[in-house]
């Protein structure tokens, strides 16, 4: 549908004899803010490889944008993968150039503007010229944030994007998260934090390759029937309703 950013049919994929995915369906809608949120082992980063291509379903479809994922829409998508996948040899702004022109940013001019300009978005002006092998874990995991955004691409998959930042960068980052999605951008972001949850638009709870649940913050909370209730709450909520259903 013309409307919808990602549309996900009965999506299953096995590693071996391990289902990985489990029959999920799903649609996301342009400009908007979608959070896979879950233990570790839940499948979020899973089902982020198989919406961008790097894994194929082992049945069910996928579409992005109307196309299903392939390298020929790699242009389209930006993907931060959960350890990030920068350059040791490379310093800081030599790796967000590179991704640059990987995305097909050839006009120099134009390039290098936009490279200064996000290597500032995510604070690493003093440490642009240093190799990557010097940054601590939270400063490569900015870098590898300013590698997926470099481009400005139209749909973005950020897995754990805030791990190992402190609370005032991470809120800095959700700002502009937030520009992104009123821009038209789309966001997938997968995490484990209820803070990182909170500020998705809509969040499906994922445990064991499945869906359980799936709405805005407000309406899990909600669904709790507790005016207290919190994401944990809520994630909890539903999976001893699901483990009740399961024995009846």
């Amino acid at each position: 549908m013309p409307d919808q950013a990602i549309s996900i049919e009965k999506l299953t994929f096995n590693y071996g004899r391990l289902k990985v995915i489990n029959d999920i369906s799903l649609e996301i809608p342009k400009g908007s803010s979608f959070g896979l949120l879950g233990p570790n082992g839940a499948g979020k980063t899973t089902l982020i490889r198989l919406l961008t291509g790097l894994l194929k379903p082992s049945s069910g479809s996928i579409s992005c944008s109307g196309n299903p994922p392939s390298p020929a829409n790699a242009k389209n998508i930006g993907y931060m993968p959960q350890m990030p996948s920068l350059y040791s040899e490379l310093t800081v702004k030599q790796n967000i150039d590179f991704f640059a022109r990987i995305y097909g940013m050839r006009e120099k001019h134009q390039r290098f503007q936009r490279v200064d300009e996000v290597i500032k978005l995510v604070e690493l002006w003093a440490k642009r010229n240093i190799s990557i092998t010097q940054l601590s874990g939270g400063m490569k995991q900015r870098a590898s944030l300013a590698c997926a955004i470099v481009h400005q691409p139209p749909l973005l998959f950020l897995d754990e994007p805030t791990v190992g930042l402190d609370p005032e960068l991470r809120a800095h980052f959700w700002e502009y998260f937030a520009r992104l999605t009123s821009a038209g951008a789309t966001l997938i972001i997968s995490s484990h934090t209820m803070d990182d949850a909170a500020h998705c638009e809509k969040l499906a709870f994922m445990r064991e390759g499945k869906i359980i649940a799936m709405g805005s913050p407000s309406e899990l909370k909600a669904s709790t029937g507790k005016p207290d209730a919190n994401l944990e709450d809520a994630f909890l909520y539903f999976v001893r309703l699901g483990e009740v259903t399961a024995n009846v």
